[in-house]
């Protein structure tokens, strides 16, 4: 069985009884190259895939494995890209397309997993074809149009199709924030009490039957002028009880979402912690164990055997007047592909408390965030008496709400997130009971100064949540998109909001002006509708392409031959090109400025660049100093040379002796800290010196390939069970835990 994610490997077996092996191939294996266009635009937009580079030992492994198998059955994630996947394997090993070898199952649980190999079925190409048409619009997208933001406005720039759109989103946002104007306004209350001494904190709403907002300072003191020694009457009571329904399960982006809001867990952190989740976590006794269904969805449908189960435990847990008379139905929006259920526990019946010694902390709380809310989603109502009261006094009306709790329902397990920035909204508790035609004593008034807000920054969550609203992407695009713009330099974060740097400004701004189409919000939306038609069948992927395609080609000569540009020119120097004369000028480069020849292509001369002196860093004045350090390996003094990233020290020795040691900005060698063996297979990790950095790797590669950004300390993290890195602090040596999702973090003796 093959399926994508080596975490599951473990969860899976176990379910399949003897006789099966599972293969876990870490995702796509064949893709189109990354260095050319690889779509044949004059040839039916063909695309040209290639085993990726870091896949070919896999793929060999895979054909190995196979070779002894009777049977292969390709198990990879349900969904279009899974299913992409699943057809790339079968080309590799040349099955047949109409061979029955896809199964799919939406939990890793012994019945879905057994289910799912009664009935196995060929790969959907309607599938394949939408995930084949949404990667070569990508490329066609991604490599015509970065050369023209390259051009116009700085090397190393990318866009894409849904990215450039989501960006799109946050600099609007921004700018709207920028023009926005605060209006004044006070809010008014006037204390109150009945005949028993109970004080009412009423609401200013309307002035002449019309509804009214204080907007100045003079206009409150003419209020407060024709309110003084006016009586307050109660002039209308109206009780009712009012109903709030529970929350549909969580999809993908209200997940994301809730827990941002809830938890301040990132989008990094939730897609991690739910994939852990999904794949198994390691639970005392009983080895790998799933816990929840499959992530990435749209769909708020759930099975009637997790219907059934639900209502059955929470009337054994809370009582029958906690469920409804019909089980809770919620729709699922029109562009959801509902190719899924909801996200949910796989069993109510293994409770939050039951594995929390066993997991970490983010595995915790978003295992009893995805439980309480599922559980929550199939209860019953919750109900509380509401009081609405209206009060005049001479020309003006006030109001006083309030409720209480009758029936807790959904409640009982899960609240609802609010939003703590609705400040003005007075809503009392419990209120004394009023009539019709009360008269009530004034206390006092109670105001203030405020002036209105522009809309907030996006989060995280409330980008996800836009998106899904608008229609852009689907749910396994949302997390990549928004930390690829944070990765560009295109957004940064100011606490937990996103805002756009004025590098993101100037992509927006120069792709809106060559390129409306595709950085329409609509536009992009009804992409994703021509999408689902490919995969829902009759519709030619080819042709999707080629609509878009049309004039495309014509809209890049024509930004690329225009003037306008917002590039900055490079700086000049008065350093000679050492091969043809010309003075050289300053470029930015992937790993910083260097010196370059004005002349390129023709010359292509390149020289180090110090930017403290403004100088070259050239060879002769760094090569071949000798230093006081001897080689480890063969006892020569080594010399000080320079490289593509920078000095470092080497062995005189070469090609015999291939010794080199990593300087710091002092010139003093680094010193290799002694580092625990490695933790998958025993073997010795040794220290690599790579494009100026250095990092560990095993010496069993490349049966092992585990590598490590700083030495291992001995023991596992006390918190989550990651293994622990040696790092130096200003304060001394730490030990620091490898996983990003963990603080754990303790002095080293």
């Amino acid at each position: 069985m093959v399926i994508e994610g080596i975490g599951k490997k473990e969860t899976v077996e176990k379910y399949l009884g003897p006789g099966y092996r599972v293969f876990a191939t870490k995702g796509h294996v064949r893709d189109l190259p990354a260095k050319t266009l690889a779509v044949n635009v004059k040839k039916d937009f063909e695309p040209k895939y290639v085993i990726m580079d870091d896949k070919k030992d896999v793929v060999e492994q895979l054909k190995a494995a196979v070779s002894k198998a009777d049977e292969v059955l390709l198990a990879t994630d349900p969904d279009r890209e899974g299913e992409a996947i699943s057809w790339h394997v079968a080309n590799i090993l040349g099955i047949p397309e109409d061979s029955p070898v896809r199964i799919e199952f939406n939990e890793i649980s012994k019945k879905a997993v057994q289910n799912a190999l009664k009935n196995p079925r060929a790969i959907d190409i309607n599938l394949v074809d939408a995930q084949q048409a949404r990667r070569v619009l990508d490329r066609l997208v991604g490599y015509k149009l970065s050369p023209v933001l390259c051009k116009k406005i700085q090397n190393k720039l990318s866009a894409g199709r849904v990215q450039s759109v989501t960006l799109r989103l946050v600099v609007e946002r921004e700018r709207e924030i920028l023009n926005f104007k605060p209006e004044e306004y006070w809010p008014f209350f006037s204390v109150l009490k009945n005949q028993s001494g109970s004080k009412i904190k009423a609401a200013l709403a309307t002035r002449n039957k019309q509804k009214f907002k204080i907007p100045n300072e003079q206009t409150l003191k003419e209020v407060i002028s024709e309110l003084d020694g006016k009586e307050y009457e109660v002039v209308n009571v109206k009780k009712s009880v009012t109903k709030s329904k529970p929350p549909a399960p969580f999809i993908t982006s209200s997940m994301q979402q809730d827990a941002l809001n809830k938890l301040g867990m990132s989008l990094k952190q939730t897609s991690s912690a739910a994939q852990s989740l999904y794949e198994g976590v390691d639970l005392p006794g009983e080895g790998k164990v799933a816990l929840i269904t499959y992530i990435r969805t749209d769909s708020t449908r759930v099975s009637d055997d997790a219907i059934k189960e639900a209502r059955s435990y929470i009337s054994e847990k809370f009582g029958e007047k906690f469920i409804p008379a019909k089980p809770n139905i919620y729709a699922s929006k029109k562009s959801a592909q509902d190719a899924h259920e909801a996200i949910r526990p796989i069993s109510l019946s293994r409770t939050p408390e039951s594995i929390k010694n066993a997991v970490n902390k983010y595995h915790y709380k978003l295992y009893k965030l995805i439980y309480e809310r599922f559980m929550a989603s199939q209860m019953s109502e919750a109900t509380y008496n509401s009081l609405s009261v209206d009060i005049t006094a001479g020309n003006y009306g006030f109001k006083v709400t309030g409720k209480s709790p009758l029936f807790a329902g959904y409640t009982a397990v899960y609240n609802m997130y609010t939003d703590e920035s609705k400040e003005d909204e007075e809503e009392s508790g419990k209120l004394p009971d009023l009539h019709e035609g009360e008269k009530l004593g004034f206390c006092e008034y109670k105001y203030e100064q405020k002036f209105t807000k522009p809309p907030a920054r996006f989060t995280e969550a409330s980008l996800v949540k836009t998106m899904e609203e608008k229609g852009i992407g689907r749910p396994a695009t949302y997390t990549p998109t928004v930390t690829l713009l944070n990765a560009r330099s295109y957004t940064e974060h100011e606490g937990k909001y996103i805002r756009p740097t004025q590098l993101g400004m100037d992509v927006t701004d120069m792709l809106i002006k060559y390129f409306p189409d595709i950085m329409d919000v609509k536009f992009t939306a009804g992409m994703e509708k021509r999408l689902d038609e490919i995969e829902e069948g009759g519709v030619i992927w080819q042709r999707v392409v080629g609509d878009f395609y049309n004039g495309f080609e014509e809209k890049i000569s024509e930004a690329l031959g225009d003037t306008f540009s917002l590039k900055a020119p490079d700086e000049k120097t008065d350093f000679p090109c050492p091969t043809c004369g010309t003075l050289m000028v300053v470029k930015n480069g992937r790993f910083g400025k260097f010196l370059a020849c004005p002349n390129y292509p023709k010359c292509r001369t390149t020289l180090p660049y110090d930017e403290e002196t403004g100088k070259p860093a050239t060879q002769t004045e760094t090569t071949n100093e000798e230093s006081n350090v001897k080689c480890e390996k063969c006892g020569r003094t080594m010399v000080l040379k320079q490289g593509k990233y920078g000095p470092f020290l080497a062995c005189p020795g070469y090609p015999e002796c291939k010794n080199i040691v990593n300087i710091d900005k002092n010139g003093e060698a680094q010193e290799k800290v002694e580092s625990a063996p490695c933790p998958q297979c025993g073997k010795p990790l040794k220290q690599i010196n790579s494009r100026g950095s250095v990092f560990y790797g095993c010496t069993g590669y490349p049966e092992c390939r585990f590598t490590a950004n700083a030495p291992l300390a001995e023991g596992k993290c006390p918190d989550c069970g990651s293994h622990l890195l040696i790092r130096k602090y200003k304060d001394g040596v730490y030990h620091v835990c490898a996983s990003k999702t963990c603080k754990y973090k303790t002095k080293a003796d």
